[in-house]
């Protein structure tokens, strides 16, 4: 009987002497291979939408890194684009969309049961690396959580402070909770859909949650998310999953990992180690958290902090990742001197 992946030892509540690494966008813009694949799709959509290319990125950094898990390469915005919202992607301004910010808007979007035939060629991208992933390389599925999702599909674009989701929230919560329900149910078929394609983990990232507190983080960024793997659980007996609630408080980040049923949750670079080793660690496994800006500037610095991050999360069940994305600056040997120093003998 082959031996259970790193990544799925930990997930399942072992405290192993080297945690599992991978690293948020690790298929990305800071790979000279990543881009010339993005030029030979055309555009970024295509990428995401044609399985050869975009298995092909996502086994990019397995290959150069050996990282102990790769995650598919898509885009959160896939299902604002199933659901039936004009998606498009400008090149040095991110993504755009068509906007929900009515109820004749909202009647234009599609069923979530009806969002597979846009989505196949992710799952056929899924299929092509469960058969070309090494045997040890876990394989991580993903999509956005729905409070993240909906801050784009309301403002047709990425915002600062999100205000135009807290506005619509706020002024219309009728309508705003109707596209909450949708995106939730979406992400439960989209998902689900993934596990039958061979993903064998799976991200939900809520990038923004950072921006709601209260009874709203309960509300829309916790339930939603409870919610989902809730329903993931109930199709796919023992599917773990990964929450990134980023950016929110330290009070939000317990509660979250006592009450969503996650396995893991991920910590922003921002989140203390020592913190998060006594109040999240003897609750679920913790995923986290060197700050990406290491990854541009390498050094010293970087062999130090990956040092004090392993050494602070060595008690308990740790995924060694990112606070958040690589960025298109990052330099690929600063990865692998993360790695390096991450694996070696203490």
């Amino acid at each position: 009987m082959a031996e259970m992946k790193k990544l799925l030892r930990s997930l399942n509540g072992e405290t192993l002497d080297v945690p599992p690494i991978w690293m948020m966008r690790q298929a990305g813009r800071y790979l000279p291979e990543y881009r010339a694949t993005r030029e030979k799709a055309g555009d970024f959509l295509s990428l995401c939408y044609t399985p050869e290319l975009a298995a092909e990125v996502t086994l990019q950094p397995i290959r150069r890194y050996g990282f102990d898990a790769a995650i598919l390469f898509a885009d959160i915005l896939l299902i604002p684009d199933a659901l039936g919202a004009e998606v498009g992607f400008v090149k040095g301004e991110g993504p755009k969309l068509s906007t929900v910010t009515s109820d004749a808007d909202f009647a234009k979007l599609g069923d979530p049961g009806d969002i597979h035939g846009t989505l196949s060629p992710v799952y056929e991208t899924l299929r092509i690396l469960k058969r070309e992933l090494p045997s040890e390389t876990a394989l991580i599925g993903f999509a956005g959580a729905p409070w993240t999702v909906a801050t784009y599909m309301i403002a047709g674009h990425g915002t600062p402070d999100q205000g135009p989701a807290h506005k619509l929230k706020d002024e219309n919560r009728g309508l705003f909770e109707q596209l909450m329900l949708r995106l939730t149910a979406a992400t439960i078929e989209y998902l689900s859909a993934q596990v039958e394609a061979g993903a064998e983990v799976i991200k939900l990232f809520d990038s923004w949650a950072g921006s709601l507190e209260g009874a709203d983080f309960a509300a829309y960024s916790l339930a939603p998310i409870r919610a989902i793997t809730r329903a993931l659980h109930d199709r796919h007996p023992g599917i773990p999953v990964i929450a990134f609630p980023r950016g929110t408080s330290p009070e939000n980040y317990v509660n979250f990992a006592k009450n969503s049923g996650v396995q893991a949750v991920a910590i922003d670079e921002h989140a203390d180690a020592g913190w998060a080793a006594r109040e999240l660690q003897p609750l679920v496994c913790v995923q986290g958290n060197l700050a990406p800006g290491h990854m541009v500037t390498g050094g010293q610095a970087l062999v130090d902090d990956v040092r004090r991050i392993r050494s602070a999360f060595s008690g308990g069940p740790h995924i060694f990742n990112l606070g958040h994305g690589i960025t298109p600056d990052a330099d690929p040997e600063n990865v692998a001197l993360m790695i390096e120093t991450l694996r070696e003998t203490l």
